[in-house]
C-alpha cells in the first residue's frame, strides 16, 4: 500500500487546531499569520498534515521527477518556533529585508520565528508576498 504524504490538505478545521495550541501567544501568532497569509494568497486557511496551516497550492516537478502538490503560503506554530515555509534560497535572494526582519533563523526553504512581537510584521508580509509569486510561476528576481 502506498504511504499519503504527510503534506497534502485534509478535513482538519483550522481553527479547531490553533484553538487546542497550549500556549497563548502561539495562538495569537497564529491568527495573526493566518490574517495576513490569507490576505497575501486570497486563499482560505486549511491544514494540511497534522501541523502545517496552508492557502492555496501548487504543483512542484523536480528535475530528478520527483512532484506533488504544496501550500502557495503555510506555517506551523510549532513548540519553539513559528516556522514559515518560503521559496528555497530565498534568505540569499532579499537579504536586505532579512537584515531588516528581526531575530530569526532559517532553513532550506525555512524561516523560524520565536514570536511575530519580535518582528518587523511588515518585512515579514513583504518576504510572504514575495515568495507566493515565486510559487505561482512568476520569479521575481532582486535582492531587497
Amino acid at each position: 500500500m502506498a504511504k499519503t504524504p504527510v503534506t497534502t490538505p485534509n478535513a482538519g478545521v483550522v481553527d479547531e487546531y490553533i484553538a487546542e495550541l497550549p500556549d497563548e501567544q502561539k495562538r495569537a501568532d497564529a491568527k495573526a499569520l493566518c490574517q495576513m497569509m490569507a490576505d497575501v494568497t486570497g486563499e482560505p486557511a486549511a491544514m494540511w498534515g497534522t501541523s502545517i496551516i496552508g492557502f492555496g497550492s501548487y504543483h512542484y516537478c523536480y528535475a530528478s521527477g520527483h512532484e506533488g502538490d504544496a501550500p502557495l503560503a503555510s506555517f506551523s506554530p510549532r513548540k519553539q518556533h513559528l516556522v514559515i515555509y518560503l521559496v528555497g534560497g530565498f534568505e540569499d535572494r532579499h537579504t536586505r529585508d532579512f537584515a531588516k526582519l528581526g531575530p530569526h533563523k532559517t532553513g532550506k526553504g525555512c524561516l523560524y520565528l520565536k514570536r511575530l512581537s519580535d518582528v518587523d510584521f511588515k518585512v515579514l508580509r513583504r518576504l510572504v508576498d514575495r515568495s507566493v509569486p515565486i510559487r505561482r510561476g512568476v520569479d521575481e528576481e532582486g535582492d531587497s
